[in-house]
C-alpha cells in the first residue's frame, strides 16, 4: 500500500483501526474487548478472555458461529463442570485448556472445567497499535494471559495478533511458558467456529487426512459424509471426527472450508510440531448450525484418557513453546483451487512418508 490510498482518505483509519470497546447492556455488561478493521475484514478481539476473537466478518459477511446466549461476559458459572456450556460463545476461535480440553473431569479430587480455565482468563499488559512498514500498514494486538493457582500452576500465555492492510488474514501466535518450579502439564486445543451465511449446504472441508474416523457410533455411521454440510435439521446429534491429519516436510499443514455457491472460502494454517492432533465438530442442528475445526496438543477424549495412557504433555520449569495460526480469506474459484490443490500436495506428501 503506497502513498497513493493517502490522497484518497483523511485518515487511515478508513481503512484499518484498532480500538478499545466496552460492552454496556445484557450477559456482555462491562465486557472490554478491542474493534478492529484491516481493509476487507473486520474482527473483535475480547480482552477479558483471553484475547480470543469473538467474531470476524468479510466484505460485511459474517463468517463465524455465535451460540445461543449470545455475546458476554465473564460470568460465574464459567468453569463451573458442564455449565460451561452457557458460557462458550464460538468465534473465530477460543482457546481451550491449559489444564483440559474438552469434557470436565475430576482427578485427584481436583476438578477440571470443560475446556478448561484459559477461554475466560483476561489479558494484560494489552497493547494495540498500526505500525507502517515500507509500503505496508500493519494492525498489532498483544497482551498476556496468567492461569495460576496457590501452591498450584503457574502459566503464561502471550498472544499477538497481527492482520496486514490488504492481505484479508490473521495471524496468532502464541507463547506459553511455565512458570513454575516443577513440570506442568499443557493442555491445548483452539476451538475454530465458522457459522452463516458463510457456513450453509454449499460448503466443503478439505483436510489433508489420510484417516477419519467418528468419536462415537452416530459419528462413525456417517464418517463418509465428514467433508459436507447440509441445511439444517432439527434436534441433529452433534458428529465429532478424529483425523488423522498430514503435514508436509517442515511439519506445516492447512485446511480450508470452502463455500463453493459464494467462492470465498477459509483456510487455516499451523504447524503440527506442538499441534499433533486436529479434530472436526460439525452440528447441523437448527439454531446450533456450527463447523468447528481444533488443531490440538490433546486428543479429543481429554485429560483422563491422556492420564490412563501416561500421555500427558509436560513442560519443564520455565520452558516454553510457541504456536502460530494463520486464517486467511480467499475468493474466486481460482483461488480456491489453488487452496485445494496445496492442501492435497500435503496429502501426498504425507502419504510418503
Amino acid at each position: 500500500m503506497d502513498n497513493k490510498m493517502m490522497k484518497y482518505c483523511g485518515s487511515i483509519q478508513q481503512m484499518i483501526y484498532v480500538r478499545p470497546v466496552t460492552y454496556r447492556e445484557g450477559r456482555a455488561e462491562q465486557m472490554n474487548a478491542v474493534e478492529a478493521k484491516c481493509g476487507d475484514i473486520f474482527f473483535h478481539s475480547a480482552l477479558d478472555k483471553a484475547l480470543d476473537i469473538s467474531d470476524f466478518s468479510y466484505k460485511g459477511m459474517n463468517m463465524t458461529f455465535l451460540a445461543k446466549p449470545g455475546l458476554e461476559g465473564r460470568n460465574h458459572y464459567d468453569t463451573n463442570g458442564e455449565e460451561a456450556l452457557r458460557s462458550i460463545m464460538g468465534g473465530l476461535f477460543f482457546t481451550c485448556g491449559l489444564e483440559n480440553i474438552c469434557a470436565p473431569c475430576t482427578i485427584d479430587g481436583k476438578d477440571y472445567p470443560m475446556h478448561g480455565r484459559m477461554r475466560t482468563t483476561p489479558a494484560e499488559h494489552v497493547g494495540t497499535d498500526i505500525v507502517r512498514e515500507g509500503d505496508t500498514y500493519k494492525l498489532i494486538i498483544t497482551g498476556e494471559m496468567r492461569e495460576a493457582e496457590l501452591f498450584g500452576e503457574n502459566m503464561v500465555l502471550r498472544r499477538r495478533i497481527e492482520s496486514v492492510l490488504g492481505e484479508n488474514s490473521i495471524t496468532v501466535t502464541d507463547e506459553v511458558e511455565n512458570q513454575a518450579f516443577r513440570p506442568e502439564p499443557l493442555m491445548l486445543l483452539y476451538h475454530c467456529n465458522l457459522g452463516y451465511p458463510f457456513l450453509d449446504e454449499n460448503c466443503r472441508l478439505y483436510v489433508p487426512s489420510k484417516g477419519v474416523t467418528g468419536r462415537e457410533e452416530f459419528s462413525q455411521q456417517y464418517v463418509e459424509e465428514w467433508d459436507r454440510m447440509k441445511a439444517p435439521i432439527d434436534n441433529e446429534c452433534e458428529y465429532v471426527y478424529i483425523h488423522d491429519m498430514q503435514s508436509d516436510e517442515n511439519l506445516d499443514t492447512m485446511i480450508l472450508v470452502a463455500n463453493h455457491a459464494l467462492n470465498i472460502g477459509l483456510t487455516i494454517e499451523f504447524n503440527q510440531k506442538n499441534l499433533p492432533y486436529f479434530m472436526e465438530w460439525k452440528s447441523l442442528a437448527s439454531g446450533d448450525y456450527v463447523l468447528g475445526l481444533e488443531p490440538s496438543n490433546s486428543s479429543v477424549y481429554g485429560k483422563t484418557y491422556h492420564v490412563e495412557n501416561d500421555t500427558v504433555h509436560y513442560l519443564k520449569p520455565f520452558e516454553k513453546e510457541t504456536n502460530v495460526l494463520k486464517f486467511s480469506v480467499i475468493e474466486g474459484k481460482e483461488m480456491i483451487e489453488e487452496a485445494i490443490n496445496k492442501i492435497n500436495k500435503i496429502k501426498n506428501k504425507g502419504a510418503k512418508k
